[in-house]
């Protein structure tokens, strides 16, 4: 497949794009500095510079791709963002200029606290975790508006606190439904759900959420 990706010098991204090349798929990144992506140079990747908060070039980029996958991310607790907001709205409109469909993009679990959890991780998630993440979960619920509103052939994944174990390929998932006991998963193993999901229609028009 050709793939486009965006946010591949964060943790997750950067596990998406060596996996993607391992796999022999073509590659485009779209990143603000070129250099912090690794690998430098691969027959088969294209890096491009490009902000998805500032339409410009990058955009004419998208035509002829197969799917985009974003793994945009901030890393600034202490404001307001709109990284994943309008950052993604820029990227369902460059999509639908140029007729690509399959849009793939990361979430979180934080958003919403599942029923049946203990009372103890519930009052956690609740008074901690959403307090210290308000501004990015905020821009993502507004992300995920702008892409279930979409015509995209859209998949939302939403993980749980990511670690940098190493890649394992035993995770478990929930489409449009919680998953069940949820703990935390390494980036490796989000990166690879999100590839090998990439081409699956059944994670159309879903919210997938995802956990060891």
């Amino acid at each position: 497949m050709k793939l486009l990706i965006f946010g591949a010098t964060g943790g997750t991204g950067a596990h998406l794009l060596t996996q993607a090349l391992d796999a022999g798929h073509n590659v485009t990144v779209i990143a603000r500095d070129p250099g912090k992506v690794v690998p430098k140079e691969h027959s088969s990747l294209t890096v491009l510079g490009g902000d998805v908060l500032a339409p410009g070039t990058w955009q004419s980029a998208v035509a002829g791709h197969d799917a985009v996958l974003s793994c945009l991310g901030s890393t600034d607790r202490k404001h307001p963002t709109t990284v994943y907001s309008q950052g993604t709205a820029n990227i369902v409109k460059a999509m639908r200029e140029h007729t690509v469909r399959r849009l793939v993009c990361l979430s979180s679990a934080g958003l919403e606290i599942p029923p049946g959890i203990p009372l103890s991780q519930r009052l956690v998630t609740k008074l901690v975790v959403q307090r210290l993440y308000r501004h990015g979960y905020a821009d993502m619920a507004e992300m995920e508006r702008v892409v279930t509103s979409s015509d995209t052939h859209w998949t939302i994944i939403r993980p749980p606190m990511l670690t940098d174990g190493p890649l394992t390929r035993r995770y478990r998932t929930a489409e449009n439904a919680h998953v069940s006991h949820p703990t935390s998963l390494p980036r490796a193993d989000l990166a690879h759900y999100m590839l090998t999901h990439t081409d699956d229609p059944h994670t159309w028009k879903a919210i997938v959420e995802i956990t060891r």
